[in-house]
């Protein structure tokens, strides 16, 4: 199934029922897979042509006019999966009463690290430690004010986000489980595995639909 299914599952089985796709490249493939998929009952996915090269922030802005009436909205890129909680998310986002809500994680690094003493001597090495640093994991939640923050040709990690953390108005939700993206054919084998040797820790349903 196509990763963009399982970001939806993971969605659905949490309790999200209206599902917005701002498609671009090959989204007719997308749209396709949507129209003749068998959702299950009372989900509602939709497909909008976002343009071939708009980028990321554009593509929520030209959602605008389908969000109206709309204070709470939840954003991902779906291209990674983690076994967030995400009824922990939307409480800390309202809790904090900002504008914005970026998940940050700790990802695992791609190469083991080897540990050094200051004369150069190796005192051991670890396998692909966990990043000391919290990046961007992708699941967002904003309220429809963040909206104004965006222009059609906006990259949302650059100046929204900025502005919005400039302004006081982002806020961090860290979670520490498991993540991962599937931005590279490598990724794509990994999580493909896990998810035949039924590993998969984004898998919170139990069916398949």
């Amino acid at each position: 199934m196509p990763i963009v299914w399982h970001v939806i599952q993971l969605y659905a089985v949490q309790g999200f029922r209206r599902f917005l796709l701002a498609t671009g490249y090959k989204g007719e493939l997308i749209e396709r897979f949507v129209a003749t998929h068998a959702w299950p009952p009372g989900l509602r996915v939709e497909c909008v042509d976002t343009g071939g090269v708009t980028p990321t922030g554009g593509r929520i802005k030209r959602l605008e006019p389908l969000l109206a009436g709309e204070r709470t909205l939840c954003a991902t890129y779906a291209d990674g999966v983690a076994d967030i909680d995400l009824g922990e998310l939307l409480s800390f986002h309202r809790e904090h009463g900002a504008l914005a809500t970026m998940t940050v994680v700790r990802p695992r690094l791609p190469f083991g690290v080897t540990e050094l003493d200051d004369d150069g001597r190796v005192r051991g090495f670890n396998e692909k430690p966990r990043s000391e640093h919290w990046i961007n994991g992708g699941f967002f939640c904003f309220q429809a004010g963040m909206l104004d923050y965006l222009e059609p040709d906006s990259v949302l990690e650059r100046a929204p986000l900025e502005r919005l953390a400039a302004d006081g108005q982002l806020r961090a939700h860290r979670h520490a489980g498991f993540w991962e993206c599937m931005d590279t054919y490598k990724d794509a084998v990994v999580l493909n595995d896990l998810w035949a040797a039924g590993k998969a820790p984004w898998r919170l349903w139990r069916h398949d639909r």
